[in-house]
């Protein structure tokens, strides 16, 4: 931790005395604005907005010759409003400016308006998913079929993500995305992260990123960052939205919720409350054949869970802005959810396919979890040459409990019972806390190259306790082979710096990550005072380049490395044994490592609209997929984690939207990987690959200027997890949406999931097992739901302010 404060303040002291100039250079929008006869439209106003939630940045008459021009613009995506008395208003673009380009639109053509007060026409309609270098950016507002879905239910959905049976979500076929909020990590894991992400509604979402690449500044992580931005106002006074939903599936749900901004020219309050209930079931056909001794055992399993939710999500903060150059903000968040589990498990054992028992459990789980995470930020711009600083601080508290009781019956196959019912209790709350610092430092160098510093400082700890054993005389008495606590610890110290330049065609950011990780862990057995500890330490430093060159105005090639780093669920390094039914078990391995990922990335662009990528990564040490550890005498089936092997993935995606006529837009997005399983040598003979091609598309209508209309569909071709077959995967989407009460409100009807196909399919086999699964949600899903937009929303925005780090703080927030 001294290297890294040492190598900070150095670089710090270092960039504050270099000679530097403009971090950038200025942009240019210009145009013509046109009316009958192709005469130039004098006495004309054009503004510019800000694509992402167009408030208003610039406002400029037309000139006597029917032109506009914009200066000085830093390098966004950018809309332009053109209105003049008597005629329709047109939107204009989006256009998306990189540093000192000078873009000229299109002739803009006003038509006569018999009232004044008529529809707006739109020329261009934001598209759901764009494509940016190192990144896809989705924008949740844009989609009918996103509204009134979680944040997992979006991601599960998005380009080249993929789930796997434990609902990881990964990019490009790679290890487990991390997820962060406003650029925050959740420091969460396997069921708890699944959780917070299926209570985050998609009210109060604004953006989706997905970047495939991070740089050194953000955290090292191997599979990619999906980083969720949250709603928050732009534009001066006081407005908001207020959501309602109501859906049916096999059961009803509902979500209501708000969101509101007030902004004066110094202080900015925001905040949002969503309250979502759901009810939805999910069930597990599993087949397990075991041979032993030339004797065939069956074991085949009915899962049925009925699961009822509450949510409460809520976020309220502030920003103060000091002087120009300064800015305070805080922020408080939070998920308080609960949950009603009611479960039947039918286990149905046979011997050479002559049924010889089943096994009928029977369950109600109780959970309830707490998130909340405080934050406090400073921003502030140093001199006039841009140099800024940026300092975080943040505390994250999850807790949660957990309280299953479960009777298990016995029965022959004529249905008779052989033996008392076995009653247990099944107990496993935990509580986390998670410290999290960091500075970040801009230095513009010249016109047109900068150093990015910084250094963070992340304190986890995760308190476990397991509680399981059976009623004995009407008393719950702990199982000392499954009752455990166990408390991790993992502190991580890092630096980075980062070198970004353009030079003519050429655009290059160079960095390196360092990052230092103490981790323990300690696991008490039933009324043991002496704990089991594991400890590991390591250091890494963790490369990353990319370079992009402009060929002309329409083609972008770029290339990049970067290495990163996955490291295990708490839950996968605690050596105690998880109950999952009587003869199925999960447990923990306490000598896995993390594992590394290589990537190496080529992409070209073409019009700022057509993507392609071909990519190429190894991890080693990989831990990706469990593995089965079979008790043959007992028949008892032990899950765990290991690290195997390695796994390549070579792999291509291509993005393209399609405009076919004024009303019918379409993108299709392709992903295309052939991924490799190879064991070390110590580990057995394990080598073994297929492909894995997700096609994607998206079709818009405009059908009217209020009526919209939107079919999404999906497909994923078979292919492998580890010793996993998965089979192939589809599901069909489509929703209408209709403004009103002039536009303030929207009201939308979709349709999830159409034909209720979307569900996991998997064929397992190793060693002496065999095994077969079928995974089904609710996913067939009608949602009707209703927006309303209340405040101003063309009220003149704040003053924007280039900081030099604009771009961070936008993933912090602020």
């Amino acid at each position: 931790m001294r290297v890294l404060t040492a190598g900070f303040f150095f670089a710090f002291l270092t960039g504050m005395y270099c000679n530097s100039f403009a971090q950038t250079k200025p942009s240019t929008i210009q145009g013509k604005v046109l009316i009958e006869n192709n005469q130039p439209a004098d006495a004309a106003t054009a503004v510019l907005l800000a694509a992402a939630d167009s408030s208003v940045l610039k406002s400029n008459m037309v000139n006597k010759n029917g032109q506009f021009e914009f200066q000085g613009l830093q390098p966004d995506s950018y809309l332009v409003l053109i209105s003049k008395i008597g005629y329709v208003k047109v939107y204009a673009g989006p256009y998306k400016v990189t540093a000192g380009q000078k873009i000229t639109a299109n002739d803009i053509v006003l038509k006569l308006s018999d009232n004044q007060l008529k529809e707006v026409k739109v020329v261009a309609r934001k598209p759901y998913i764009e494509v940016k270098p190192g990144k896809i950016v989705l924008s949740v507002q844009n989609s009918i079929l996103a509204e009134g879905n979680s944040a997992f239910d979006i991601l599960r959905q998005s380009p080249g993500v993929r789930v796997n049976s434990n609902e990881t979500l990964s990019i490009n076929g790679r290890q487990a995305a991390l997820i962060t909020i406003d650029g925050k990590p959740t420091n969460l894991t396997g069921d708890d992260l699944t959780s917070l992400l299926r209570s985050m509604q998609s009210s109060t979402i604004d953006q989706v990123e997905m970047i495939s690449s991070p740089s050194a500044k953000y955290d090292a992580s191997g599979g990619g960052i999906i980083n969720i931005i949250l709603k928050k106002g732009k534009n001066l006074g006081t407005n908001g939205t207020v959501t309602a939903m109501a859906g049916y599936g096999k059961y009803y749900k509902s979500t209501a919720g708000i969101v509101f901004n007030n902004r004066t020219s110094k202080l900015n309050i925001f905040g949002n409350y969503t309250y979502d209930n759901n009810k939805g079931t999910r069930t597990i056909t599993t087949n397990r054949n075991i041979t032993y001794n030339e004797t065939l055992s069956n074991y085949d399993v009915d899962y049925n869970n009925i699961q009822k939710t509450t949510n409460h999500n809520f976020k309220i903060g502030a920003d103060y802005t000091i002087n120009p150059k300064q800015t305070i903000g805080f922020l408080v968040s939070g998920i308080i959810r609960s949950d009603d589990f009611t479960k039947h498990n039918d286990l149905y054992i046979s011997n050479q396919h002559q049924l010889d028992s089943v096994i009928r459990a029977r369950s109600n789980l109780d959970r309830g979890s707490n998130y909340l995470n405080y934050n406090i930020n400073y921003n502030a711009v140093l001199d006039k040459s841009g140099r800024s600083i940026s300092v975080d601080g943040n505390y994250s508290t999850y807790t949660r409990h957990s309280n299953e009781f479960i009777t298990n019956s016995f029965f022959t196959p004529a249905g008779n019972t052989y033996r008392d019912d076995l009653e247990l209790e099944n107990l496993s709350p935990s509580d986390i806390h998670i410290w999290t610092s960091k500075v970040d430092f801009v230095n513009p160098l010249n016109k047109t190259s900068r150093l990015e510093t910084g250094i963070k400082y992340n304190n986890t700890r995760s308190n476990n306790n397991l509680i399981f054993g059976p009623k004995i005389n009407n008393i719950y008495e702990a199982d000392p082979n499954f009752s455990n606590r166990f408390l991790y610890t993992e502190a991580v110290s890092a630096g980075y710096i980062n070198y970004v330049n353009k030079i003519g065609k050429w655009d290059i950011t160079a960095g390196v990550r360092a990052e230092n990780t103490h981790a323990t862990g300690k696991s008490w057995g039933l009324n043991e005072r002496v704990p089991m500890i594991n400890t590991n330490n390591y250091f890494n430093l963790f490369p990353q380049l990319q370079i992009s060159y402009e060929a002309d105005k329409k083609n972008i090639i770029g290339i990049g490395y970067n290495r990163g780093i996955h490291r295990p669920l708490y839950e996968d390094i605690n050596p105690f044994l998880y109950y999952t039914d009587l003869y199925d078990y999960r447990a923990g391995n306490p000598q896995l490592k993390p594992e590394y990922t290589n990537t190496i990335q080529i992409s070209h662009t073409y019009n700022q609209t057509f993507s392609t990528e071909l990519y190429y990564t190894v991890t080693n040490n990989a831990y990706d997929f469990p593995v089965y550890q079979q008790n043959d005498s007992t028949k008892v089936n032990i899950t765990l984690r290991k690290n195997f092997g390695q796994i390549f993935v070579y792999g291509a995606s291509f993005y393209a939207p399609v405009q076919f006529t004024r009303w019918w837009s379409a993108s299709f997005n392709l992903d295309a990987i052939y991924v490799r399983y190879k064991a070390y040598a110590q580990n057995g003979d394990f080598d073994r690959g297929k492909q894995d091609i997700i096609f994607g598309s998206t079709q818009n209508f405009t059908i009217t200027g209020t009526l919209l209309g939107e079919i999404s569909g999906r497909y994923e071709t078979p292919t492998i997890y580890g010793i996993n077959e998965l089979k192939a995967s589809y599901s069909v989407n489509a929703g209408i949406s209709k403004q009103i009460l002039d536009k303030r409100a929207t009201v939308k009807l979709a349709l999830n999931d159409v034909f209720n196909t979307d569900r996991g399919r998997n064929h397992a086999s190793y060693q002496n097992i065999d095994l077969s699964e079928v995974n089904k949600r609710d996913t067939r899903i009608v949602r009707l739901n209703f927006t309303y937009r209340f405040g101003k929303s063309t009220i003149k925005s704040a003053n924007k302010r280039n900081t030099g780090n604009d771009d961070e703080r936008r993933r912090t927030g602020n």
